[in-house]
């Protein structure tokens, strides 16, 4: 007898490598966010793309407040084509970084998800700010 989880293999070692390598190029983590902050490392620029009002309850600090349906040619025209974007939601509860995600790479920009989200970064034990949306 087997459990849900074994009924169906593991994919073989090397296809696992590649898969969770490939992985990397789409997401980063708060930990890695909040430690490229604390370096003074600003080579990419953090997104939070819900809505204003929930920027303003509560967000990462170093945040720019776009929602994701707010992401446009005009609004990205500001940055530099080459510009790394993060992206982030409330959490794994929600898809608006995905939204934000697939607005930006429509758009020819380079994207990264950063995976948990809000939540994550609360869960990490990381400070959240407070205040007035900064608007991208």
């Amino acid at each position: 007898m087997s459990s849900q989880v074994s009924a169906i293999s593991a994919a073989p070692s090397d296809q696992a490598l590649a898969h969770f390598e490939r992985a990397f190029a789409f997401e980063t983590d708060c930990w890695d966010v909040h430690d490229a902050f604390a370096r003074g490392v600003q080579d990419f620029v953090l997104l939070d793309v819900r809505s204003h009002a929930l920027y303003e309850r509560g967000h990462v600090p170093g945040a720019i407040s776009l929602p994701h349906g707010k992401i446009t040619p005009g609004k990205m025209a500001a940055y530099p084509m080459d510009t790394l974007f993060v992206v982030y939601c409330a959490g794994p509860h929600c898809n608006g970084a995905h939204r934000g995600a697939v607005r930006l790479a429509g758009l020819g920009r380079p994207v990264k998800l950063m995976i948990g989200g809000l939540t994550g970064w609360v869960d990490e034990g990381f400070e959240v700010e407070e205040g007035a949306a900064v608007v991208g």
